[in-house]
């Protein structure tokens, strides 16, 4: 892991994997601003003092990434906040009965799984990333997204929006592994899997990011068409976004 600032982890009792995204440098040396974006996990167990430090944030926005299902299940238990539900469904479940069905649990065989998933964020899933950036862009800060143990689904928005504002890559990476040791896996059905197709399953795995970024790539020639075609951050919606997320 590259030699960063470590993120700006909120500890709570009732959710994990909860952080501030602001503090790692860009390219040019500036830094992203902290208190304005946050990530985490699914926020349906928090307790009266978890509330209370969630209310010192702020919070104009939260969006929740779960599918209906998910959020239906456990439910965010904050009040005071405007939850938007940007739905992008789980699909790795389907696939995971298919190789099951034909014990073909492999690891190629679940990755395989994984790598669709991922490029199904960058590529179907585009309305939901493309809200979330014009949340920001609306005066939606500070905000919070998240899906059920904010790795996925949220790490791949998260590492759209460090890249965007130009953090080096290394530490793009380095914030999407934090979660394997920032989330408690308290939001883990306890499926009946085999235990090293259950430990990929739960891991945060670097290469299904770069997966995510080069399906996005191959689509649309490069992340800068990606973000303008695809999100809808062009060159001018780019720079008021790094004006607001980045200090001067």
């Amino acid at each position: 892991m590259p030699d960063i600032d470590p993120p700006h982890s909120i500890v709570l009792e009732g959710a994990s994997n909860v952080r501030d995204i602001g503090g790692y440098r860009t390219s040019d040396g500036r830094r992203v601003r902290r208190g304005l974006v946050f990530r985490s996990a699914a926020l349906a167990k928090l307790t009266e003092a978890d509330l209370a430090t969630i209310q010192a944030l702020g919070l104009r926005t939260i969006c929740d990434f779960r599918g209906a299902e998910e959020s239906g299940r456990a439910p965010t238990v904050i009040r005071d906040v405007p939850i938007v539900a940007l739905p992008i469904e789980p699909t790795v479940g389907a696939g995971l009965r298919d190789i099951l069905a034909t014990k073909e649990a492999t690891g190629e065989a679940l990755f395989a799984v994984l790598e669709r998933a991922y490029a199904a964020y960058a590529l179907s899933s585009n309305l939901q990333y493309q809200r979330l950036f014009g949340l920001l862009l609306e005066g939606g800060m500070p905000l919070l997204f998240h899906c059920s143990a904010g790795k996925d689904r949220t790490g791949f928005g998260a590492a759209m929006l460090l890249t965007m504002l130009g953090v080096p890559w290394d530490i793009v990476v380095a914030d999407f592994e934090a979660t394997n040791t920032l989330w408690r896996r308290d939001t883990v059905p306890n499926d009946d899997l085999p235990a090293s197709v259950r430990e990929s399953l739960l891991r945060a795995n670097p290469l299904l990011l770069t997966a995510a970024f080069d399906a996005a790539r191959r689509q649309y020639g490069s992340i800068d068409t990606y973000l303008a075609e695809a999100l809808d951050l062009g060159p001018t919606r780019q720079a008021r976004l790094r004006e607001l997320l980045l200090e001067a």
